[in-house]
Parts: structure tokens; C-alpha cells; sequence
């Protein structure tokens, strides 16, 4: 009798916790998404979080503002696919993180944003956030000194397009590569 009491007692226990394991796991992993893809930066407007943008799709790229031809190329190619779809300021934007906040002033990077697309902001944070975001994001950045070069160093990085949906939801890293048509694409499931 106590060992049919005994054993009961672990099936209950088991089953209880499968239960609350089952229950559990989208808090879970919720709460992992949103530790691994928020961020607090400093843009020319003050502070801006990720939850700033809730109602809206998100794009958000790594990059610095002298970099010769990775960044213009991916700004200008998202900038693309925002222009095919025609869409309001409200519904998406899209945030150029600097990693070359020695050089990259707020101003400069807003001018440097918008120039590509009304709906880019540019912003940016210290060195030790910034190597912790870029850890998170899975992205990865790295000064490179130039001997004999007026621009001192520059900065290789990855060149990815992190897409959020209106509720702050990951959905998509898009590669450097990629065409304004699969931007749109992607863009457009998310916006209509």
C-alpha cells in the first residue's frame, strides 16, 4: 500500500510539472526573446527603446557611418523595398546602430539615417552596450587600424537586417545580399 501511495505520489508530481512546463514555456520564451533583442540607445531625440516601436514593424542594422559600400548598400536596398510598398510613417522603422560611436556623432548619424529614408533613425550607445548588443543579436563588429590612412581606422561588421513584427516580435535576419524585392516581401506580410 505505501509503495502504490509512493508511486502515485511521483506520477502526480511528474504530470503536475509537465503540466506547469507546458503552461510555462511561451512566458519562457518570451522573456528570452525580449532579453536577448531589447535595447535603450541615444539617438538625436533622446533615449529610444525597442518598446518605442510597438505598433510598428521594426528594421534594425549595424553599421557606422564612414563605412565605404556594406552600409549604404544595405540602408539604400531596405530604403527600396520601403519605397515599393508605399507605406506611412507610422507603420515601420528602421534604426542604424553605430558602432563607431568615437566618430559617429548623434547629428550626423540622423542626417546619415534619413538621408536613405524619412523613416530611419539613427542612434547609438557606448562602447561596452554596444559590444553586449551586437552579442545578443548574434552580429559582431571590430575596429581595424589602417596604417597610413587618413581615416585612421575602420570597422568591419556583420551586415544584417533584423525584422521585428508590430508587436516587437522577432522575424527575420536578412543578409546584406538580399534584394529589395524579398525585403519588400518580407515587409509587406507584416505591414497588410
Amino acid at each position: 500500500m505505501k509503495n502504490q501511495f509512493t508511486f502515485i505520489k511521483i506520477i502526480s508530481i511528474v504530470l503536475i510539472s509537465a503540466i506547469l512546463i507546458f503552461l510555462l514555456k511561451p512566458y519562457v520564451n518570451e522573456y528570452k526573446e525580449r532579453k536577448t533583442y531589447d535595447f535603450t540607445l541615444d539617438s538625436l531625440d533622446g533615449k529610444i527603446n525597442k518598446d518605442d516601436f510597438k505598433g510598428k514593424v521594426l528594421a534594425v542594422y549595424f553599421g557606422y557611418t564612414l563605412c565605404p559600400d556594406v552600409c549604404p548598400t544595405s540602408l539604400s536596398t531596405l530604403s527600396q523595398a520601403l519605397n515599393q510598398l508605399n507605406i506611412e510613417k507610422d507603420d515601420l522603422s528602421a534604426v542604424f546602430v553605430s558602432v563607431d560611436p568615437q566618430r559617429d556623432s548623434l547629428q550626423n548619424l540622423n542626417e546619415y539615417a534619413k538621408y536613405f529614408h524619412q523613416n530611419f533613425i539613427g542612434a547609438s550607445s557606448n562602447k561596452e552596450y554596444l559590444d553586449d548588443m551586437t552579442k545578443r543579436y548574434g552580429s559582431y563588429y571590430e575596429k581595424v587600424i589602417l596604417k597610413d590612412s587618413a581615416m585612421d581606422y575602420s570597422v568591419s561588421h556583420t551586415s544584417y537586417i533584423y525584422i521585428f513584427d508590430k508587436n516587437g516580435k522577432f522575424v527575420s535576419k536578412i543578409d546584406h545580399f538580399s534584394n529589395p524585392e524579398k525585403i519588400a516581401k518580407i515587409l509587406k506580410e507584416l505591414l497588410f
